[in-house]
């Protein structure tokens, strides 16, 4: 294990050498002095305490714990799920905009959620196109039928795909539509699973690129496309 230490005293290279032949005489420690810095790296097969190596220095040289700058003492500032959360939010108020726009002329509420559908499986199955080979993988930890059948992980990009643009173009509409009750709703089954076991693992509803926590919001997602199914089904 290595550990860092300030030595205060050091004026030139023969006090360099010094600290280090001090030091190298404890059994099992190694020194490496930065004269520049007025560092030390020990490198240690077991723990030696401050007083230890102290006491191994001439008087003339001091060494105490490694100081800390300022820009070390900058927290690491882990980010809440509602700001990791904000890629998914941000690209479903497009969509939803979007929808709205090519409907409010009408008032079209069937239109806006056909659209909604539409885009939602377009946009979604791009972000899974992009890292296509490690989708599955991620997809598979909380998908009950990927994990069972591994092809259903790779093809379900371009079944998203393909259901997408059969939502644009208003053509079997019904199939679509059942298709979406089936495979949003088995892996909303997963999605509750993970989230009463309080498991901690990566949403791939945008693929593996945009690094998403699995939290209520994605049950939230799923279910907003499956109510909007199962509304068109009966009313289309």
């Amino acid at each position: 294990m290595k550990h860092s230490y300030n030595i205060e005293g050091m004026t030139c290279n023969g006090c360099r050498t010094d600290v280090e032949n001090a030091i190298n005489k404890i059994k099992g420690v190694s020194a490496l002095v930065d004269l520049e810095k007025e560092e030390v790296v020990l490198e240690m097969k077991y723990g030696i305490s401050l007083n230890e190596l102290q006491n191994a220095l001439p008087n003339k040289y001091t060494i105490s714990q490694k100081k800390v700058s300022d820009n070390d003492a900058i927290p690491q500032i882990k980010k809440s799920d509602l700001q990791q959360l904000f890629p998914l939010f941000l690209i479903l108020g497009y969509i939803a905009a979007v929808a709205v726009l090519l409907n409010y002329k009408t008032i079209d509420y069937s239109g806006f959620m056909l659209d909604f559908m539409g885009m939602f499986y377009i946009v979604f199955s791009f972000f899974k196109f992009l890292d296509l080979n490690g989708f599955p993988d991620s997809f598979s930890k909380y998908d009950p039928l990927a994990k069972k059948i591994p092809i259903y992980g790779r093809i379900y990009p371009f079944i998203e795909l393909v259901t997408g643009l059969l939502f644009l173009i208003r053509w079997q509409l019904g199939f679509a539509l059942i298709i979406t009750v089936i495979i949003l709703g088995i892996t909303t089954i997963g999605v509750v699973k993970v989230l009463l076991d309080k498991k901690s693992i990566q949403c791939a509803c945008l693929g593996t690129v945009l690094k998403l926590p699995m939290t209520k919001a994605t049950f939230i997602e799923n279910s907003i496309m499956l109510i909007m199914a199962i509304i068109m089904l009966f009313v289309r």
